[in-house]
């Protein structure tokens, strides 16, 4: 394609733009009518069933090769026309988050997705804490470690939950200045109890921890109707040296403390194995996205769930506090997912040669990702190709290496990640790969395999390679994708098996 074809393409696409753009300014003065009216009415701005109806017809009108997109870009429009309408009442409200260490919190971009108000991330020291309450330019507040019991003093008045929960997570500013403080992890811990399908009334719960998250659950469980409650803590009378002795009957475990969160992943207070009566695993941790203890419970085939459902209903209970306006459960489980969807990385294996570094590039251009290869991350670390590592250290020592890469990189979020073909040889590996990603097996033919430049497929030939391998990437994967044909072809495959 010469220069000139090149520019007269580009011409035409900006020509196709400026139509588009004059089309989504008036679409969206059409929405600011709409929303005047849904306002007037007292209807919800979302409207469920007319999306999906809507997104359904757009897929079918489009051409094969395009539908995936054309939905991707309809919900895009759904998504901004929403915000649009909400933001004409609710864009005045100043609310946040504080606590101490938030610059991991997933709370900006639930409460975006919420609401049209804004909403900063706080940031302060226990110094720090009652001058912020007192003078600080605020409507509403959420509250996170480890302020959830230091703000009660502040708080005029609690609701009835807030003061049988002994925490506030939720404080409001009334109209007479005075602050109200609520706990909305009450009800997203209600939310997630649901969701994971678990039956309270008359089971016996281990509660792991006795701070203010482990206080709120033992409230939601006794009004569940949990026929016993045990809090476990290092030094109480139930301990993490006798739980299994004196508690192997309990049937529902919920960890409220915060071993096992981001960064120090892989951490595990309890084995499940020795808690045989077990029927379901919570963990209000919700990055990673698979904790240890998770990991360990489905091993077990036991229904488990994180946080992320608590988070995101407490943030949808938090903003009906500082709106008045209702947030639809579906709504809840619609967000619950798309968060998922964002925050997990897409991690690529397979037999080497099979295109994961490929593909991986290709599906961080198409999805505007981060990607990162973990091979060429150990390269640069060691200053050597991978031929040249294992002929000096050979491969135990190369495995270690790789080991220690991978565990820096899964425990980042929304990256695109290719690891090496015998990555799974480690089952700490798997358990690394699984924690915060959805694990996609690459298939290609063995035929098609390129072997130069790799010494592990020359040495032991890709037959038996893929032999001893095959059955790891099974258990590791939680897709597998079909990569015999072009770049895009499979990149569309991925998409649409991780978001259709």
């Amino acid at each position: 394609m010469g220069e000139q074809e090149l520019k007269d393409l580009r011409d035409e696409i900006d020509k196709i733009d400026d139509r588009l753009f004059t089309l989504f300014e008036q679409r969206m003065r059409i929405v600011a009518k709409i929303a005047e009216q849904k306002r007037a009415a007292g209807l919800p701005v979302r409207v469920r069933a007319r999306e999906e109806e809507l997104l359904a017809r757009r897929r079918a009108q489009a051409s094969e090769d395009m539908a995936a997109y054309v939905g991707g870009f309809a919900k895009a429009l759904f998504s901004i026309s929403r915000r649009y309408q909400t933001a004409q009442t609710e864009n005045s409200l100043r609310c946040g988050l504080i606590g101490e260490r938030l610059s991991h919190s997933y709370s900006p971009a639930i409460h975006a997705r919420l609401s049209a108000y804004d909403y900063r991330l706080f940031e302060l020291q226990a110094g720090e804490l009652e001058d912020f309450l007192s003078v600080g330019d605020f409507d509403g507040l959420n509250v996170t470690i480890p302020y959830k019991k230091a703000v009660i003093p502040f708080c005029r008045e609690l609701t009835d939950i807030a003061r049988r929960c002994g925490s506030v997570n939720t404080v409001c500013r009334r109209a007479d200045g005075t602050l109200l403080g609520h706990n909305t992890d009450y009800e997203g811990f209600l939310f997630l109890l649901d969701r994971l399908g678990v039956r309270v009334a008359g089971k016996k719960a281990l509660v792991l921890g006795s701070g203010g998250a482990s206080a709120t659950v033992c409230t939601a469980l006794r009004d569940r109707g949990a026929r016993e409650i045990v809090v476990v803590s290092r030094q109480g009378e139930n301990n993490y040296v006798n739980l299994y002795e004196k508690h192997a009957d309990a049937q529902l475990l919920v960890n409220a403390t915060p071993v096992g969160m981001y960064p120090e992943t892989g951490r595990c207070l309890v084995s499940v194995d020795k808690l045989p009566a077990l029927e379901a695993v919570a963990d209000l941790i919700y990055h990673p996205a698979k904790t240890r203890l998770l990991l360990d419970a489905q091993r077990l085939g036991l229904p488990a769930m994180n946080g992320l459902t608590m988070l995101v209903a407490q943030a949808a209970a938090s903003c009906e506090c500082f709106t008045g306006r209702r947030v639809d459960r579906r709504e809840i489980e619609a967000l619950c997912r798309e968060i998922e969807q964002e925050t997990k990385n897409l991690l690529l294996i397979g037999m080497p040669g099979s295109g994961k570094s490929t593909i991986g590039a290709a599906l961080a251009k198409t999805m505007d990702r981060p990607f990162v290869d973990s091979d060429e991350r150990l390269e640069k670390l060691a200053g050597c190709s991978i031929p040249e590592l294992i002929a000096a250290e050979g491969e135990n020592a190369f495995r270690e290496r790789e080991h220690e890469v991978l565990e820096e990189l899964t425990k980042q979020s929304g990256m695109v990640i290719a690891v090496g073909g015998g990555a799974v040889l480690r089952e700490d590996n798997i358990n690394l790969m699984r924690q915060n990603s959805t694990v996609i097996w690459l298939q290609r033919d063995l035929t098609a395999l390129a072997v130069v430049g790799r010494p592990l497929s020359i040495k032991y030939g890709l037959d038996q390679l893929y032999a001893q391998r095959e059955p790891l990437y099974r258990k590791a994967a939680a897709l597998t994708v079909d990569n015999n044909g072009g770049v895009s072809d499979c990149v569309e495959r991925i998409l649409e098996a991780c978001y259709e």
